[in-house]
């Protein structure tokens, strides 16, 4: 299905995803204010249960398109085609993946070491953490893939 991004040749799906990252730091950046500056631990977990499931269901959909009907015959008219595209890809991949891991990670111990509904206790200091490095990762994730976009279906 043809995408909705002005002069893009991304597929809908793609361009879905471009989007999304947009809409996700800032949600993301949300979260973090409402247990770092209001404490509201419910709320925070809420929305970033929320986000990861959004995320989640996101990644699967996109690569069920990705290995269904690929995005190279997209890209081949890209100037960086048969330059760097493929360099730049495996950045944002390593990024991507790296950042599924760490979110995977902060969540899972998130909901095994909070007690419900949740407060600080033992495992706060290593959930500052993890979450400091999924952000950071997400952060990472959608530059990397924005430039990948730009590349690869935008520029001629």
């Amino acid at each position: 299905m043809p995408g909705f991004i002005p002069l893009s040749r991304g597929s809908f799906m793609l361009d879905l995803v471009a989007v999304a990252m947009f809409a996700i730091l800032p949600a993301v950046a949300i979260g973090v204010n409402l247990v770092k500056n209001r404490r509201n631990f419910e709320s925070h977990k809420k929305m970033m249960l929320g986000i990861s499931m959004i995320l989640g269901v996101s990644v699967i959909l996109f690569e069920l398109e990705m290995r269904m009907i690929g995005w190279q015959q997209l890209a081949a008219s890209s100037p960086y085609f048969n330059t760097i595209l493929f360099t730049v890809l495996g950045v944002h991949l390593a990024c991507s993946i790296s950042t599924t891991l760490l979110l995977i990670a902060t969540v899972w111990f998130a909901l095994r070491k909070f007690p419900s509904p949740p407060r600080p206790n033992g495992h706060s200091s290593l959930h500052k953490k993890l979450g400091g490095l999924s952000a950071t990762g997400l952060v990472l994730t959608s530059v990397t893939g924005w430039t990948f976009y730009y590349m690869a279906f935008i520029a001629t």
